[in-house]
């Protein structure tokens, strides 16, 4: 599964959503996410990707798209 596929499945886990977000769509501003659902959304990326995401990256800035989000997981792989 590729990583966009796996954030995707995590994004549908967390968020009452249908179709798939666009790569650059903003997840907050959409109301696909919100302050409530991130840490929803964190803990199931930790779990489909197996990293471990500090409390201080828990700001909406760093998974605001899933572009952002794919990005921030390529950085923090072990």
């Amino acid at each position: 599964m590729s990583t966009q596929a796996g954030i995707l499945k995590v994004i549908h886990a967390v968020a009452d959503i249908s179709n798939d977000p666009a790569p650059d769509e903003s997840l907050f501003d959409s109301g696909t996410l919100d302050s409530f659902t991130l840490p929803d959304l964190v803990t199931g990326l930790e779990k489909e990707f197996n990293v471990k995401i500090p409390d201080a990256d828990l700001v909406p800035e760093r998974f605001d798209t899933v572009t952002k989000i794919e990005a921030y997981l390529n950085t923090h792989k072990s």
